[in-house]
């Protein structure tokens, strides 16, 4: 057979083979759904409406759009809610009625105090101890706008009266009272930057007379002060008084944190039940006025 015979039946099968390419190209763009845009308009996302579930197969355009629209939120939203965020609350850390702001006693109840002053005898105490200083510090817990409780430890430092050290023959004195109390606070005016408060306590008391003398001598030939006589009683005391407070802004721990920083004012009186002036260790019943400034957190 010769080569030009052979042309023609291999056009033929190549124009069949063409044509059944074509017919089966026709057939395929026929059956396909039409191209979905390559980023949706509602969710973002890369892979159109082809990215859903087949339970939504049937609907518009249109009604997937408003499918898709109707989908929960991303997974932070529900987040935020699971951390108080949402309706009723608000975010961690960030306050909100429903909770969110209140983080724990540890947090937000928490208050501290320091402060210094002056403190003068009264009643039984006059002939005995003379005007001194005192220094206190505190801390314990706000449960509310209105009512704190704290651990006060308070020193007070007096001199001796003149009279009473010379009676005992000695050169000086003073009397030093340590004491531990628990002490609540009631704020009588919540809302205002500047009001009053009143202010208690009960607790333990440690109270040293001592009296004082020189003796002969240090390495320098002086005459040097010591302690000579003292005595020492421990009993239960009360305090009472009222103060005053000037706010100072935001507590220590962030405005939700249920309290501000304040300077403070206070004057309360102090009654002491030491021993009965009878007794080798006893000058009677302690009175005392301390006057105490400081700030209050």
């Amino acid at each position: 057979m010769s080569f030009p015979c052979l042309i023609s039946p291999i056009r033929r099968a190549g124009l069949m083979a063409v044509a059944g390419l074509v017919a089966t190209g026709f057939a395929i763009a026929q059956s396909a759904p039409s191209p979905a845009p390559s980023i949706d308009q509602f969710t973002h996302s890369p892979f159109g409406d082809a990215g859903y579930s087949s339970s939504q197969a049937g609907l518009s355009s249109s009604g997937m759009q408003l499918a898709e629209f109707s989908l929960p939120g991303n997974p932070a939203s529900g987040g935020a809610a699971a951390f108080g965020g949402g309706a009723g609350g608000g975010q961690y850390g960030q306050g909100g009625e429903g909770g969110g702001g209140h983080h724990g006693i540890f947090h937000h109840a928490l208050a501290f105090e320091a402060g210094g002053g002056f403190n003068g005898p009264v009643g039984n105490d006059t002939p005995y101890i003379t005007w001194g200083g005192n220094f206190t510090v505190g801390g314990g817990f706000r449960f509310s706008k209105v009512f704190s409780t704290l651990l006060e430890y308070q020193f007070m430092d007096d001199k001796l009266p003149g009279a009473f050290i010379s009676a005992e023959g000695t050169s000086g004195g003073d009397s030093h009272i340590n004491s531990i109390t628990g002490s609540p606070v009631i704020d009588l005016t919540p809302k205002w930057h500047n009001g009053a408060y009143l202010v208690g306590g009960w607790g333990y008391y440690r109270k040293s007379t001592n009296f004082n003398d020189y003796e002969c001598c240090d390495i320098y030939g002086y005459d040097v002060e010591v302690t000579v006589g003292s005595f020492t009683s421990n009993q239960w005391g009360a305090n009472a008084g009222v103060g005053i407070y000037h706010r100072l802004g935001a507590n220590l721990y962030g405005p939700d944190s249920g309290g501000t920083s304040e300077l403070f004012a206070e004057a309360r009186y102090l009654y002491v039940h030491t021993p009965p002036i009878s007794q080798n260790n006893g000058l009677g019943t302690t009175e005392l006025i301390p006057v105490t400034v400081g700030v209050r957190f």
